[in-house]
C-alpha cells in the first residue's frame, strides 16, 4: 500500500496541500494506525516527490488538527482517543459555572435495523444499507442532562454488539478506534431549540413541551468519510453548550 501524490489530490492544489491529503489518503486506507509511528520526514518527502519543508508544512497542519501529534526526539504519531483535551474537543456541554466533566452513560437502546432516509442522506450510504442505532442517556454531576441518538453504519462498525457499548472501558469515540479502526477527526455541528417530546421528558425529568437544545452532528474520520450521525437533546436549566475557546482558534 503505498498512496502516490498525483492520485488522492485535485490538480492546481498547493503542492503542501497535496501532501496533506496524500497522508490523509494513506490514514484512510490504514497504512498507519491509531497510535503508531508515520515514517521519517526525509522518508515520506521523497516517496512523494517534495521538499523536507513542503512536507513538514502538511505535517504541522495535520498536527495542528490534532490529527498527528509530534513527540519530541521520538517522531511523529497517529493521534490516539484518549480522555484528555480531545474528549472535550467533541463533548460541548458544560455546567453554567464552567465546570467540565465526563458524563456517566447508561444505554437505553440498541438495535440494527435498515437506514432512514435522512441517515442514508448523511452517512453517505445506498438504499437498503444497514445501519445501528443507539439510544444513550447522560448524566453530568448526577444530573441527568443529556439524551442522544446515535446511528452508524455497519459496514464501517461490523459486528458492533450492544455488548460493546454496554461494558466499553473508555469514551465512545475510543471505543471507535480501538475496536474497529475508525478514528473520529473531525465533526459538523448544527445547532437549533425543540421541544421535549414524551419519552425525553420523562428521560431528562421535565415537563413535556420544555425547552430543549438540540444537537445534530455528522462526525467524520480520514478524507471527510462520514462515520456517526447523531441528534443530541439538552436539558439547558442548569447545563449549556461551549463554542470554540479563545486558545482553539488557531487549530
Amino acid at each position: 500500500m503505498n498512496t502516490s501524490l498525483s492520485s488522492t489530490v485535485p490538480l492546481g492544489s498547493p503542492l503542501y496541500a497535496q501532501v496533506k491529503q496524500a497522508v490523509l489518503a494513506a490514514l484512510a486506507q490504514g497504512e498507519w494506525k491509531q497510535g503508531e509511528a508515520i515514517p521519517p520526514e526525509k522518508l515520506l518527502a521523497e516517496r512523494f516527490g517534495v521538499s523536507i519543508g513542503t512536507l513538514r508544512k502538511a505535517i504541522d497542519e495535520l498536527a495542528a488538527e490534532n490529527i498527528l501529534v509530534r513527540h519530541q526526539g521520538r517522531g511523529t504519531y497517529v493521534a490516539v482517543h484518549t480522555r484528555n483535551h480531545h474528549f472535550f474537543k467533541f463533548f460541548r456541554i458544560v455546567r453554567q459555572d464552567g465546570d467540565k466533566s465526563y458524563p456517566a452513560t447508561e444505554l437505553l437502546r440498541f438495535r440494527r435495523v435498515r437506514a432512514s432516509a435522512i441517515a442514508r442522506e448523511k452517512l453517505n450510504l445506498p438504499a437498503g444499507a444497514m445501519v445501528f442505532e443507539f439510544l444513550n442517556l447522560l448524566s453530568l454531576n448526577g444530573d441527568v442532562v443529556m439524551m442522544d441518538e446515535i446511528c452508524l453504519p455497519e459496514s464501517c462498525f461490523p459486528g458492533m454488539t450492544e455488548a460493546h457499548l454496554r461494558d466499553r472501558a473508555s469514551t465512545l469515540y475510543a471505543l471507535y478506534q480501538d475496536v474497529f479502526g475508525v478514528n473520529v477527526i473531525a465533526t459538523d455541528e448544527r445547532l437549533r431549540t425543540c421541544v421535549a417530546e414524551r419519552m425525553q421528558a420523562r428521560a431528562l425529568g421535565v415537563a413535556e413541551g420544555s425547552p430543549l437544545l438540540e444537537i445534530r452532528r455528522v462526525a467524520f474520520s480520514y478524507k471527510r468519510q462520514a462515520v456517526e450521525w447523531r441528534i443530541s437533546r439538552v436539558n439547558t436549566e442548569r447545563y449549556e453548550y461551549l463554542g470554540q475557546e479563545p486558545w482553539e482558534a488557531g487549530a
